[in-house]
């Protein structure tokens, strides 16, 4: 389903990454979400905000497949067009996710639905990373700072926001303990 900037509707966004803990955008409504044939990935290579093409950092991207739970945000109708502006500003830097409007179910209840964009990971781009070990997730994690800053921020924040909710992502989960543990490298 594709959804215009100015439909005179209000706006659901889906976001279950760093839009969790910084959406950068106002809202009016914000619940916990379930995206039901996708799932959270370390997929991503950064090149721009976690990382760079010489040191590419690890962000994540939404990828076929599964369920992912996250937050849907509601935008009023007024506000749309400057949210999905600003969406792709930040979202579309390198072109790595596809915008796409997915059916979201909220707080878990399928009969509370709603249509909300969201932006899937190109499988197709320079910047896929695939599925990566836990060893190489952490070397590019390690690695990783780039204009938003440190790629371990990132991870951290995002197991955080994820725990807020109530929400576990074991391989992300994973990843954190080992990045505060005592096998952190310099």
């Amino acid at each position: 389903m594709n959804a215009p900037e100015n439909n005179g509707e209000d706006l659901w966004v889906f976001g279950y990454g760093s839009l969790i803990w910084r959406p950068g955008f106002d809202f009016i409504d914000q619940r916990k979400a379930r995206c039901v044939g996708a799932h959270r990935a370390l997929c991503v290579y950064s090149f721009v905000h976690r990382g760079t093409p010489e040191k590419p950092g690890l962000v994540l991207g939404l990828d076929r497949g599964g369920n992912c739970r996250g937050v849907a945000y509601r935008v009023t109708a007024d506000k749309r067009a400057a949210t999905i502006q600003y969406l792709r500003e930040r979202e579309q830097v390198t072109m790595v996710y596809r915008e796409a409007w997915r059916t979201v179910w909220l707080d878990d209840d399928p009969k509370q639905r709603v249509s909300a964009v969201c932006y899937m990971v190109d499988r197709g781009h320079e910047q896929f990373a695939g599925r990566l070990t836990l060893e190489q997730q952490l070397h590019h994690v390690r690695q990783g700072h780039g204009r938003s800053g440190n790629n371990r921020d990132y991870v951290l924040e995002t197991v955080g926001a994820l725990e807020k909710l109530g929400f576990r992502d074991r391989e992300l989960h994973l990843l954190a303990e080992r990045l505060k543990g005592t096998h952190e490298q310099s």
